[in-house]
C-alpha cells in the first residue's frame, strides 16, 4: 500500500498502541511550522497576481531563470494524473523501480509503459520520465548527463524529471536553472522537505508554452488561498531550509546506526529516508506494525522495506524497541 494509511494500518493492526508512528512517508517529520493565516485566505478566492507572487517567489528557491517558467499545482500527483491526457503518448519509459503512479497514470491513458533499468534504454522513447533523487532508492543522476540524454536521443517528446526529493541534496543536482529546454518538464513539491504533504502545493517548471498548457488545464484557481500564503513564506525561508538540512543529516546517521545495529542492510535512501534490504523484511514490517510503527513495504519486492525518521524522542525509543536494540 502507499505511504501513509494509516487508518488501513490500524486496520491491519488492531491491537497496536497509539499514537501510531508514521515512518512509510519519506516526509520531514518536524515540518515548516505554519504561520498565522490572513482571514481572506479562507474567504476569498485568490486573486492572479497572488498566485503569480507565489510562482515568483518558486522561481527565485528553485533557480528559475523567469516566473514564466512555473505553474503553481494542487500538489504533484494531480499532474501526474493529468499529464497522460493533457499530453498523450504512445509510449513511456519509466526509470524503475520508482514512483508507482507514473505507470499506473500512463497505463491507464492507453500508453505502452516500458520499465527502464537504465538510462541508456531511454533514448527512443517518445516519452521519458526520471525520478532525481528516486524514490524509493534514492539513486541520483547527473544533471549534465539527463541534458545530454534529452539532447541527443531519437524521441524529442516530453522529458520529466520529478524532483520531490531534490530540495535537501547539493543545488547542482536540480535542472531548474537549465530551463527553458523544448519538452523539459521538472516537478518540485512542498510536501517532502517542508513536512507540509496535506498542504497539496508542488510546482511544474517548463518552458513558457508547456506551463502554459498545464496552467489552461488546471484552471483560475490552481491552488488554495492559504496554500499559497504559506508557500510564498516557506520558500523565501531559505535559512529554515538550511537549518533543516543539518539536523536531518544528524538524524539521519542516527538511524543508519540503528538500522545496521539491527541487522539490516542499507542500499539507498535520502535525507529523508532510507531503503533497507532483509530476508526477514516482511516479518519486520508485521512486527514494526503490530508495535505501533508503520513503514513502507513494496509487492514486488519482498526483501525491502522503506523506513522515514521519527519526529520525536519517545518515537526513536519506540522504533528502537520494536527492532530490540538499544536506543541510539
Amino acid at each position: 500500500m502507499h505511504g501513509g494509511r494509516l487508518l488501513e494500518a490500524r486496520r491491519l493492526f488492531p491491537s497496536a498502541p497509539e499514537p501510531f508512528i508514521d515512518l512509510s512517508t519519506g516526509i520531514n517529520p518536524l515540518p515548516y511550522p505554519v504561520p498565522p493565516i490572513e482571514r481572506g485566505a479562507w474567504t476569498r478566492l485568490p486573486e492572479p497576481e497572488n498566485i503569480a507572487a507565489l510562482e515568483n517567489v518558486a522561481a527565485r528557491a528553485y533557480g528559475v531563470p523567469d516566473a514564466s517558467m512555473v505553474a503553481a499545482l494542487p500538489g504533484t500527483q494531480v499532474l501526474i494524473s493529468l499529464l497522460p491526457r493533457l499530453f498523450p503518448q504512445t509510449s513511456v519509459a519509466i526509470v524503475s523501480p520508482t514512483y508507482g503512479e507514473y505507470a499506473q497514470a500512463f497505463a491507464a491513458a492507453g500508453s505502452r509503459v516500458v520499465e527502464a533499468g537504465t538510462l541508456a534504454e531511454l533514448e527512443s522513447a517518445p516519452c521519458v520520465v526520471i525520478c532525481n533523487p528516486n524514490n524509493p532508492d534514492g539513486r541520483r543522476f547527473d544533471p549534465g548527463t539527463l541534458l545530454s540524454l534529452r539532447r541527443d536521443r531519437k524521441a524529442r517528446g516530453l522529458f520529466m524529471v520529478d524532483e520531490s526529493f531534490v530540495d535537501l541534496e547539493d543545488e547542482g543536482l536540480t535542472l531548474a536553472p537549465h530551463l527553458p529546454q523544448p519538452g523539459l518538464l521538472v516537478l518540485r513539491s512542498v510536501s517532502k522537505s517542508y513536512g507540509l504533504a496535506g498542504l497539496r502545493l508542488g510546482f511544474a517548471l517548463a518552458n513558457p508554452d508547456l506551463g502554459h498548457s498545464i496552467r489552461a488545464a488546471l484552471g483560475p484557481w490552481p491552488v488554495s488561498g492559504s496554500a499559497i500564503e504559506i508557500g510564498i513564506k516557506a520558500l523565501a525561508d531559505r535559512a529554515w531550509l538550511a537549518a533543516a538540512k543539518q539536523r536531518l543529516f544528524h538524524d539521519m546517521a542516527r538511524l543508519d546506526g540503528m538500522l545496521r545495529k539491527a541487522g539490516l542492510t542499507i542500499i539507498g535512501g535520502t535525507l529523508l529516508f532510507r531503503l533497507v534490504e532483509s530476508t526477514e523484511a516482511r516479518d519486520l514490517f508485521h512486527r514494526l506494525g503490530e508495535a505501533g510503527i508503520l513503514v513502507r513495504s513494496f509487492d514486488y519486492h519482498s526483501d525491502w522495506l522503506r523506513l522515514g525518521l521519527p519526529g520525536s524522542e519517545d518515537a526513536w525509543r519506540r522504533l528502537a524497541a520494536a527492532l530490540s536494540i538499544t536506543p541510539a
